[in-house]
């Protein structure tokens, strides 16, 4: 009888360390994205991680607020959520997937243009420093590419720096010029496929952020702080000045204004893989190793700090 008591003692001893938490934790992760950082996550940061924690990465990316809406609906599910300025991740918030998000990187607005378009020459003879690629922008017939506003923030960012290149350079009325209605479905197209556009030569020119277009080895006109979002010291003076209406998913008016253009991860709290399993991955992101990676992708450090932290 002791002997029995011995061995199940022993199996419950064998199934409680089978089944203890460490045994069952993931080393998979699952990372849905802005749309524009698929080179850096699905060519570095993901089979990085992936490679260090002997697991599989999954990486999904599309417009960030898109994402957030179907995250936050429960259409696809995801242990991190990686978007670009922080109104997506209210959306997360609002649904009570997440507590905090944390920077990881930074970036700015840019004009991305087609080595072997048309309009090359013109583009590359121009400069942040004026008006030129702004006029060479709003040329008759130039096809240029940018995402929706209402589904993806660089579709909006785009707006706001067309609305401040107007002040900017003084040139009232280019932002209609260059863009026709805010939400033009001539230009607009989904966030993933946006650069892929502009490399086969479908669109002429296209707004970027600089880390993605330095990612695919495009050239680009770089723009003046005033104008490209990216210093918070600008912010009161230029960028708070400007706003735009769009209509929402159920036609209503809705006033947009600019956020910072900085990258956020955040841990969801439905994780397939576990919520410790989110952590390690913006951890992974904020390490030294993962900012190396971020650097030699185009991105700039994180800026700022958590938000909706306790």
């Amino acid at each position: 009888m002791a002997l029995t008591s011995a061995r199940s003692a022993g199996a419950l001893a064998l199934c409680s360390l089978l089944f203890s938490a460490p045994a069952l934790a993931s080393t998979d992760i699952r990372v849905t994205y802005a749309g524009s950082m698929g080179k850096v996550m699905d060519q570095s940061l993901g089979p990085a991680f992936a490679k260090e924690n002997h697991g599989d990465y999954q990486g999904q990316g599309q417009g960030a607020y898109g994402m957030a809406r179907l995250l936050a609906s429960k259409k696809i599910t995801a242990d991190v959520f990686v978007s670009i300025t922080p109104g997506p991740m209210q959306i997360l918030k609002d649904a009570g997937l997440i507590d905090e998000a944390v920077p990881v990187a930074s970036t700015s607005m840019v004009i991305a243009y087609s080595p072997k378009g048309k309009y090359a020459p013109q583009f590359a003879a121009a400069s942040g420093k004026d008006a030129s690629w702004l006029r060479v922008l709003a040329t008759p017939g130039l096809k240029f590419g940018r995402t929706d506003p209402y589904n993806d923030p660089k579709g909006q960012n785009i707006v706001f720096t067309l609305l401040l290149a107007e002040k900017y350079y003084q040139q009232p009325g280019m932002a209609k010029q260059v863009m026709g209605e805010v939400q033009n479905p001539a230009q607009v197209s989904l966030e993933g496929g946006l650069l892929t556009r502009l490399e086969s030569g479908q669109v002429d020119a296209a707004a970027g952020y600089e880390s993605e277009v330095i990612s695919a080895k495009l050239p680009y006109i770089a723009l003046p702080d005033e104008i490209n979002l990216s210093n918070p010291d600008e912010a009161k003076q230029w960028y708070d000045t400007v706003s735009f209406t769009i209509k929402d998913s159920a036609g209503k008016d809705q006033v947009l204004h600019t956020q910072p253009l900085v990258y956020y991860a955040a841990v969801l709290k439905n994780a397939p893989n576990g919520v410790q399993q989110g952590q390690k991955f913006i951890d992974f992101m904020r390490s030294t190793e993962g900012q190396k990676l971020f650097k030699a992708n185009g991105y700039a450090p994180p800026k700022g700090r958590a938000i909706y932290a306790k």
